[in-house]
């Protein structure tokens, strides 16, 4: 009950972390005397400014400008009379905010983060943006419309409230289709078991490379992220350069499968893929590339088959996937031993976690895009973002069963077992330095999820040829970045397995910014990996062809 008020929040843990503010703040009087000063120095550059409204030689945003990454001021209203007045004067006091709860000397860098970052999210809430009277923009729609925009508002969110009473129902949307819009590269299931289907594409070359590329989405979405409309299909791009792909496809969970172990996707998912390839195209290595925590959970299946000499891998990649967890990002304040606990009791009950504890999370992350322009979009301007099969994609939700989420959350977040050695497949620890296949690495420079300085630390990790690269965008923009689509740029270099290490910043400040996009770069370094052009494959086998067409049964559930 507790859980449900709180939206998955510990309140232990967020009391801990206030406390711990407080109790140095207190004893910090020399900090105390800055921070009223702060306060009252601000307050007299605004009430100076307030007076100062009509000198032309004052620039619009002289007190302070908003941050590169923040949009709602943007727009050129803001630069007007009171307007620009209230959202500095909110800016200013945000930065107030910010200087009072970090540092202070004594304070677990931790606690500090969750309490700057908690009042973040509270002062958004009263940002000049979010409301009608401050908002240039809006009362110039009003006033253009007669008021019919905040008539369209009311009724988005009406609809958005039965939304949020049909949990678990995701809005329909016709031009966006799993099978025939979006999800609609053609293929075949050749495996199905308790936890995934396998699909394999077909050909669109006449020849294809000897090996083929096995993709492990992440199981928190689905799988066609990576085959979305056909302009922006990975899975259609690989295919027409000429790789036969699979894709595994995961079955969303319910209360039945709460007893679900982590290690239960390496070998019902990972392994058991590998295994029906190799019955596809006997005698072959292939190249296995992983997305978010698929591509965590294929770091942990390639290190296990490097300790046990299986040698079925020719290269992996890894996009936007995290093998280290000290330095998570924001997502860490969300974890630690309080909150886990919280969320086991949650996750109890129902024997998952579900999905509107995890969205709601990752909307926390990017607030002001995701939550806070959205009010400001919908409800007072009236309108609707253009649909997109990103946003019909995003609102396809998965949950996560109990038991995995725990393990997930304690072995990897808590105790960081993959990246010290200490975690454990049928019984023995694995080790990501046993890795010696050439590995491609993909880090976005927006990531809120997996920040790519968490990504890069693959460096140091395996013993093996690494290629990273840094791209512009998010966590999935990044990701999904057809060549031809305006806007993406990325960074690229190659380290040796014997070559000294270079540090992040220095990576970035000495790598070249090429423009475009990642993929043909990947390509590319994927058809120096294999061998020469032949025939394609068989779809499936003798044994498979009932199982149906792409994109299966899974993906609906």
């Amino acid at each position: 009950m507790l859980a449900r008020l709180t939206g998955g929040i510990s309140p232990a843990a967020l009391s801990m972390a206030y406390l711990d503010w407080a109790c140095h703040l207190a004893a910090a009087p020399q900090r105390q005397i800055e921070i009223v000063r702060d306060a009252w120095h601000g307050a007299k550059q605004v009430a100076e400014r307030s007076l100062q409204f009509a000198d032309p030689n004052r620039s619009p945003w002289d007190l302070i400008k908003p941050q590169a990454n923040d949009h709602r001021f943007s727009k050129p209203q803001w630069a007007t009379h009171p307007f620009n007045l209230f959202a500095q004067a909110f800016l200013l006091g945000e930065d107030w905010w910010h200087k009072a709860t970090t540092g202070i000397r004594g304070v677990d860098p931790a606690n500090e983060a969750v309490v700057d970052f908690s009042i973040r999210q509270l002062l958004d809430i009263f940002a000049p943006s979010n409301f009608a009277a401050t908002n240039p923009e809006v009362l110039e729609k009003t006033f253009q419309s007669g008021g019919e925009n905040l008539i369209f508002g009311w009724q988005n969110w009406l609809a958005d409230l039965m939304q949020v009473m049909q949990p678990g129902k995701m809005p329909i949307n016709g031009e966006f289709v799993v099978g025939k819009t979006v999800a609609a590269a053609p293929g075949k299931v050749v495996l199905r078991n308790q936890l995934i289907e396998l699909i394999q594409y077909a050909p669109t070359t006449e020849m294809v490379r000897p090996e083929p590329v096995l993709i492990v989405p992440a199981w928190i979405m689905k799988y066609y992220i990576l085959d979305l409309s056909p302009h922006n299909s990975l899975v259609r791009y690989l295919t027409d350069q000429g790789f036969t792909v699979f894709m595994i496809s995961w079955r969303n969970p319910g209360a039945e499968d709460r007893d679900l172990a982590f290690d239960d996707y390496r070998s019902l998912g990972v392994m058991a893929a590998l295994d029906m390839i190799g019955r596809i195209i006997p005698n072959t290595l292939l190249h296995a590339a992983g997305y978010c925590l698929g591509g965590t959970l294929l770091s942990i299946t390639a290190a296990a088959m490097a300790r046990d000499g299986d040698q079925r891998l020719k290269t992996i990649t890894l996009f936007a996937a995290q093998t280290d967890f000290t330095e998570a990002g924001e997502l860490t304040l969300f974890i630690n031993e309080s909150q886990v606990a919280f969320l086991e009791d949650m996750m109890w009950e129902r024997g998952y976690l579900d999905t509107t504890q995890m969205a709601g999370a990752f909307q926390l992350l990017r607030s002001n895009d995701l939550i806070w322009s959205r009010v400001s979009r919908d409800y007072l301007l009236g309108e609707r973002a253009n649909p997109s099969d990103l946003m019909a994609w995003n609102a396809d939700a998965t949950r996560l069963p109990y038991r995995m989420h725990s393990e997930y959350l304690r072995k990897l977040f808590l105790n960081n077992d993959l990246a010290e050695g200490r975690y454990r497949v049928e019984g023995k620890p694995v080790s990501l330095s046993d890795i010696h296949t050439p590995m491609f690495v993909v880090g976005t420079l927006r990531d809120h999820v997996a920040p790519w300085k968490s990504t890069y630390k693959i460096h140091y990790e395996v013993d093996a040829d690494v290629t990273f690269v840094l791209a512009s965008g998010g966590h999935n923009a990044g990701i999904v970045a057809p060549p031809g689509e305006q806007g993406h740029s990325h960074q690229l270099r190659t380290k040796a397995a014997d070559a000294p290490y270079l540090g992040p910043d220095e990576w970035q400040g000495t790598s070249p910014k090429l423009e475009g996009s990642w993929w043909p770069a990947w390509t590319e370094w994927l058809g120096q990996q294999s061998g020469a052009p032949g025939a394609p494959p068989q779809l499936g086998t003798d044994r498979s062809n009932d199982l149906g067409d792409a994109p299966g049964d899974y993906v609906h559930t």
